[in-house]
Parts: structure tokens; sequence; C-alpha cells
């Protein structure tokens, strides 16, 4: 068995985001060997996913609801934009921005508490992290998803409450 297949078996067993610098103690290699070892899973077709907390395997999402909504607003009510969907039984898988330039750009989130979303909104001010939406004037998408139809359309009902759906463009699978 290789050090690879040993991640991936660690990620099955997982069901929380692992942190590269743990698999790295864990393996006795650097963080850029655990980045290289993930590539190269994911490269072989392994549904390994790098979020702001750490590396977690995408399991089937075993009938759940998905859409997109698209939203804006300032940077101050992130917190509120997020919360609110959480709130609504909503996880908030990704955000995606449109970049005149480089297109498309989408970052893993993967929120489903207030506690992610509170771990979140920490990281981005520990780092100074800047938000994607701050490329488009506010302007940007989520991939959600929630156990059914009316879980997610609670949560588009908080984001039209708080005014920050763009349109009624949602898109369901």
């Amino acid at each position: 068995m290789t050090r690879r297949d040993d991640i991936l078996e660690l990620l099955q067993k997982e069901h929380q985001p692992t942190p590269g610098y743990v698999l790295a103690e864990r393996f006795g290699v650097s963080r850029q060997v655990v980045v290289h070892d993930v590539a190269l899973l994911r490269a072989g077709g392994a549904p390994v996913e790098a979020t702001p907390r750490g590396y977690v395997l995408m399991r089937p999402p075993d009938g759940l609801c998905t859409t997109v909504f698209a939203v804006k607003h300032r940077p101050e009510e992130t917190a509120a934009e997020l919360t609110s969907l959480v709130d609504a039984g909503v996880s908030i898988l990704d955000v995606l921005v449109e970049h005149p330039v480089y297109g498309e750009i989408r970052g893993a989130l993967n929120l489903h508490s207030r506690a992610d979303v509170q771990d979140f909104i920490d990281r981005m001010t520990l780092q100074h992290g800047q938000l994607l939406s701050l490329l488009t004037d506010g302007v940007h998408w989520h991939t959600v998803r929630a156990r059914d139809g009316a879980t997610l359309e609670r949560g588009r009902r908080a984001l039209a409450q708080l005014g920050f759906l763009v349109g009624d463009s949602s898109t369901s699978t």
C-alpha cells in the first residue's frame, strides 16, 4: 500500500476536513509532499476536495438537492449571508465569481453550521483574506445543498429577505 492509498483511506474514515499539516506529520513528510500526493489522487479520479479547513473526501449526495444562488452584498454582510443559509438548513459548498480576465474562479467553502461560518470569518480576518466577490463588485454565486427542495426554498427566501438574492436565478439539480 502506498502513502497515497493510506491518505485516501484516512480521508474515507474521516467526516471532518483533515488539515494538510496533520497528514504531513502523520506520514512523516512535508506539507508540499501531501499537496503533490493529493494532486495525484485527484488525477486518478479520487474526489478529494481542498477546503479552508483541510482535505475532505466528497461523498455522494444520497438524494440531497443542490442548487446555485446568485447573490450580491457588501463584504461586511458576508456573515449574515452565510449564517442565514446554514440557519435554514442549507450547506454552502462553494463560492464562484466570473472574472473578466480569468473567467470562472471557484473557492471551496463546505460550510454546514454557524460554527463553520464563524471559523471561516475568523480565518478570513486572521489571514487578512480578501473575498472573491471583491473582484466582481459583490456579485457571486454559491452552490448549496440541502436534504430537500423545501429546505433550499427556505434558504432562498432568507437571502431574498436580506436583499442579497440577485433575481430568481437559482438552478436546481
